[in-house]
């Protein structure tokens, strides 16, 4: 009986993370219950405490790995030109995005239902990533291949932009991800004065 539980743990909580980001993102956070998420994954509402200690750690976990994943898969070259890193960057940002538009409207969305620390672990997590684009942009003002007035403001700016994307593109519409990379990478080259 054990073995059976044990296996089925791998299983329940993936499910209960996946399903919970889903609703989270559909709903949002404060519309959607532990029961709401139990019903969807076909367990007792109890179960879930088994997972998670309650909803609030439940949307850290979430914003938490996305993060982490976020940052674990971008990878810069510093060695490289600012602009082939800048255009690295756009177009590593959009496709993260729009493979993981749930993850990535709750990241901006939720962030503000977080309690105070669980706000400050998320918000510096972000500040890391930022941080790597923020390096890029300096680095193109350094030689002279970038004018921007605050690398600052611009970063925000540009991570605003790319990850607007999630918010209007679907699959199989007017523009294939290929030709939006193109476009979003004019408007980030214009953007940074290039």
């Amino acid at each position: 009986m054990a073995r059976t539980q044990g296996s089925r743990a791998h299983i329940t909580g993936p499910l209960i993370r996946d399903t919970a980001r889903r609703l989270f993102a559909r709903h949002g956070y404060a519309a959607v219950s532990m029961r709401q998420i139990a019903a969807a994954v076909g367990v007792q509402a109890g179960a879930l405490y088994a997972y998670t200690p309650d909803k609030q750690a439940l949307l850290r976990d979430l914003l938490d790995s996305h993060m982490q994943d976020l940052l674990d898969a971008w990878r810069d070259d510093p060695g490289a030109a600012p602009l082939a890193r800048l255009e690295r960057f756009v177009r590593f940002h959009i496709a993260f995005s729009l493979d993981h538009p749930d993850a990535v409207f709750l990241s901006y969305m939720e962030l503000r239902n977080l309690e105070p620390a669980n706000f400050a672990r998320i918000t510096a997590l972000r500040g890391r990533y930022e941080a790597a684009l923020e390096a890029i942009l300096r680095d193109g003002v350094a030689a002279g291949a970038m004018r921007i007035e605050d690398p600052k403001l611009t970063t925000l700016a540009l991570i605003a932009m790319l990850t607007g994307v999630t918010n209007w593109y679907r699959e199989g519409g007017r523009l294939d991800r290929d030709r939006i990379v193109q476009i979003y990478w004019g408007l980030a080259r214009g953007a940074v004065g290039a």
